[in-house]
């Protein structure tokens, strides 16, 4: 249940909307847990019993099939859902002038503020994933550290200092993205015979999402964060809520920009894989090379 309701009768767009404050993250944290639980049920209910009929009987491979299968699963209703709540703002189509104008954004629709943190709590439940080992480390762990903690300061600092509407953007870059990586991924275990031609789709959608839009993204920071709508030069007034600042842009290019550095690295481990496809060398399989040898693993029981 989201907290702090302003009634229509309040709000500048005449709907019901939703403020800020600490009982979010009471939400988040329940969701955290929901999708814990969530994301093992599915995994070992429907995705291993599936991914064993189809003939994956190593307890690696099913293990990264049961993962990449959740994980799709998650960004086929998300990623539709982000842009379900784009389309009804004025930052759709990545309009990156309306980040800027009338800030600050206090206030929210129930889909825009229930998606928003609850993808909060998703990325959280992942960085609890990643801590405690739950899934085999890659091969870049160290960099999917990076990316998490740039992740989640992104998600915090924008929903607390209201840069929630670039936010929504940069989710939505990154789960269509996922979508495509994930379920590239889950065809090759599966062995589907297309998987070269999707695999081309998902390195388009991978470059127009992570790179082309969010260069974009990172120009506006640059440029129109200080050129549109209200600037505070000095002292951030705290009272109300306005926090776009010259602090506030270094603190969101710098974050941005480490995003922007970890996806290019991904980008390159991207071409290594197409290079293998195009060109392979002594029978070399469209692979993940972040992940380390799956097939030496022990079987699995149905």
């Amino acid at each position: 249940m989201l907290s702090y309701p302003i009634p229509a009768s309040e709000t500048k767009s005449g709907l019901l909307e939703y403020g800020k404050g600490k009982k979010d993250m009471l939400f988040v944290l329940f969701y955290t847990i929901f999708f814990s639980f969530t994301r093992e049920f599915i995994m070992q209910r429907v995705i291993r019993p599936f991914g064993i009929r189809c003939g994956i009987n190593k307890k690696g491979k099913i293990a990264r099939f049961m993962e990449q299968s959740y994980t799709a699963i998650y960004y086929s209703f998300f990623g539709p859902y982000g842009l379900y709540v784009m389309y009804h703002t004025p930052i759709w189509y990545f309009n990156t002038r309306a980040f800027w104008e009338e800030y600050p954004h206090l206030t929210h629709t129930l889909d825009f503020k229930a998606y928003y943190l609850l993808q909060g709590a998703f990325w959280a439940q992942q960085a609890i994933v990643l801590l405690l080992q739950l899934e085999k480390p890659r091969k870049d762990f160290k960099e999917l550290v990076l990316h998490h903690i740039v992740t989640l300061s992104l998600i915090a600092l924008s929903y607390r200092f209201h840069f929630t509407w670039i936010g929504l953007a940069v989710y939505i870059t990154h789960d269509i993205s996922d979508f495509f990586l994930a379920t590239s991924k889950t065809f090759n275990y599966l062995d589907v015979s297309l998987i070269g031609p999707y695999f081309v789709l998902f390195t388009a959608s991978w470059i127009y999402c992570r790179h082309y839009i969010n260069i974009i993204i990172l120009i506006s920071v640059l440029t129109e964060m200080k050129s549109v709508g209200q600037w505070e030069e000095g002292t951030l007034d705290w009272e109300a809520g306005l926090f776009k600042s010259p602090l506030a842009q270094r603190i969101c290019f710098v974050l941005l920009g480490s995003l922007q550095a970890v996806n290019l690295f991904w980008l390159y481990l991207i071409f290594k894989v197409a290079r293998r496809y195009v060109w392979p060398r002594g029978g070399e399989k469209l692979d993940d090379v972040r992940s380390e040898d799956e097939d030496d693993s022990a079987g699995v029981e149905p």
